[in-house]
């Protein structure tokens, strides 16, 4: 997002972001940021990626494992949008004519754009193929 306070524009990153809070020694927050922000989208790609590469290779001995990533994921992706919906607060919110004011960048839209997309990659898999060839 871009910030103009004061006179001043400054674009800020996810990882700008999380070091300036590391930095400030706001250490909690930083990794909760962090986390929230960087490592789950990548896990729930990576999650996905697995199961799917899994079914193609037909691993039968991790059914229950598969089962568990899979609903980890549904219930991961209800949190995704956190960082998208406090982007869109800030902008909402903070808008003090010249003084303040914040603005979503392209960063913002790509962001959202892979957590919908995870999302609906998680709800468009159907968990019954991990089960489906016990019955062959």
């Amino acid at each position: 997002m871009s910030t103009y306070a004061f006179g001043r524009e400054s674009a800020s990153t996810i990882i700008g972001g999380i070091f300036e809070l590391w930095e400030q020694k706001s250490y909690f927050i930083a990794s909760i940021i962090f986390v929230a922000s960087i490592v789950i989208p990548i896990v729930k790609i990576l999650i996905l990626l697995w199961l799917c590469l899994s079914l193609k290779l037909n691993l039968t001995e991790t059914l229950r494992f598969r089962t568990h990533l899979y609903r980890l994921t549904l219930w991961v992706g209800r949190w995704s949008m956190i960082d998208v919906f406090v982007v869109a607060i800030l902008v909402a919110l903070l808008q003090l004519g010249g003084m303040l004011s914040i603005q979503p960048t392209v960063g913002s839209l790509a962001f959202a754009s892979v957590v919908i997309a995870t999302m609906l990659a998680a709800e468009a898999f159907d968990p019954r193929l991990i089960w489906d060839h016990l019955q062959d």
